[in-house]
């Protein structure tokens, strides 16, 4: 990590937004990165027409004849981000965060794409609201806005919504935000009905009786502090009883947030008997701990809860051996009237788009995580999982990117973040790695320049 006095010369820079280039740009001298073909080779790209239109080492000092040609200085130019777990507060709770703030923040942390989740008011069940977040964002977002869809109607978990025409309306997944669903035959019904549609099942894996009253990790430090914990098995219950009905009706499903090693354990045995599954874990359970709550430190209390330091290096290790194919971050804003209270009494959640790309470097910086496995699991992956035509560097695909300095000093201070609530567990915390330009469509969205 280098010097407090270089992070806060970076941490000065200004945020540039919305400067749209002309049809024809050439990135040169950039650090082509692409985890999904493993492409790592110095060079450059043209961009025409929001698509790739060249790409490779000839491109690697000058673009062509009547381009624009921005000079990447050597760093890393790769795909953008993929954030497949957001909250938003539009419609109903843009007091908290409505999509344009949203979207800035992702462009900030090199998000070209966010996936919003459902938990609005109204709740996103019916097609004309999947329509309307998409009019709504391509009103006032920056970067692309995908929205899943309510896997049962107000998310009570007890009848399916129509997952054909939700679907059709442009829903890239299905699930029940932060609700589970705990009735067995209703989640059994849905996942076979989602086999007919080859819809993607993303689902919340926590027993609700058993986490009903818990706001930390049980053990040792949630007695301590005397707050009521949420033990593994909450979470483990709900895996495994998904895991089963998976087994019996061959749907796709993901698990949102596994949070535990014991979770992680579950999904290798799955996998090992063939069972189809894939998983994902926020940026916040790979990075922090339960020790982190420190003196009741409400920036920290989600859900999942952060679990103990032995859970995050197992997950750490999951992630680094490709067990864990999706990296999140949970963004989910509070404003200050339900975070700053008594521990027990204050909301779940914490921001995280801005600081994703930060804070997961730091796993590469640490030598735990090789960096296109890392990049992969928010890029080309989750493209995948949710038929995206983004997520990788290639002559015809979108020209959704992300340049990145590697080494970039900077303190994360809430009160120059974009989101509208300010609720981030890395208040003050120094990053080593930030995002200079994210391109969307071919047009350069965000920049960080140099100023006072």
């Amino acid at each position: 990590m280098s010097k407090p006095p270089k992070a806060r010369i970076a941490k000065r820079k200004k945020k540039k937004f919305g400067s749209k280039p002309g049809d024809k740009i050439a990135l040169v001298n950039a650090r082509l990165l692409d985890p999904g073909s493993g492409l790592d080779e110095h060079g450059g790209l043209t961009i025409r027409k929001g698509r790739i239109a060249d790409m490779g080492p000839q491109l690697a000092e000058s673009g062509p004849e009547n381009f624009e040609t921005i000079d990447c200085g050597g760093h890393a130019l790769m795909p953008g981000l993929i954030d497949m777990l957001v909250y938003t507060g539009e419609p109903g709770f843009e007091h908290q965060e409505p999509l344009a703030t949203a979207s800035r923040a992702a462009a900030v942390g090199g998000v070209t794409t966010i996936v919003c989740m459902p938990d609005t008011n109204p709740v996103i069940d019916d097609a004309a609201l999947v329509d309307f977040i998409q009019r709504r964002a391509r009103d006032t977002a920056v970067v692309h806005v995908r929205p899943m869809a309510a896997a049962t109607r107000g998310l009570e978990g007890k009848e399916m919504t129509e997952i054909g025409l939700l679907q059709e309306a442009g829903a890239v997944a299905f699930t029940n935000g932060t609700s589970s669903i705990t009735n067995a035959r209703v989640m059994r019904r849905l996942l076979a009905y989602a086999t007919d549609f080859d819809a993607l099942i993303v689902h919340n894996t926590e027993e609700p009786e058993l986490a009903a009253s818990g706001v930390m990790n049980e053990g040792e430090i949630s007695s301590r502090l005397g707050l009521p914990g949420i033990p593994d098995s909450a979470e483990a219950i709900m895996l495994q009883r998904d895991l089963e009905l998976v087994r019996a009706t061959g749907a796709r499903y993901h698990a949102a947030q596994i949070s535990t090693a014991a979770s992680l354990d579950i999904i290798r045995r799955a996998r090992a008997d063939g069972i189809d599954v894939t998983c994902g874990v926020s940026i916040n359970h790979l990075t922090l701990n339960e020790n982190d709550i420190g003196p009741y430190r409400t920036f920290f209390k989600m859900r999942p809860p952060l679990r103990r330091e032995e859970d995050r290096q197992a997950l750490v290790a999951g992630l680094a051996a490709g067990e864990i194919d999706v990296i999140v971050s949970g963004h989910n804003p509070k404003d200050a009237d339900v975070k700053r209270r008594p521990f027990a009494e204050a909301e779940d959640g914490a921001i995280g788009l801005e600081t994703l790309f930060s804070a997961a470097l730091t796993l590469y910086h640490n030598k735990e995580v090789e960096l296109t496995t890392l990049l992969r699991a928010f890029t080309s992956t989750p493209a995948r999982l949710l038929g995206l035509k983004s997520g990788k560097l290639e002559v015809g695909a979108r020209a959704d990117l992300a340049l990145a300095d590697f080494e970039a000093p900077w303190i994360v201070d809430p009160d120059r973040l974009q989101s509208k609530s300010k609720n981030t567990p890395f208040d003050e915390r120094q990053m080593q790695g930030r995002v200079l330009r994210t391109v969307v469509n071919g047009n350069t969205v965000f920049t960080l320049g140099a100023g006072t």
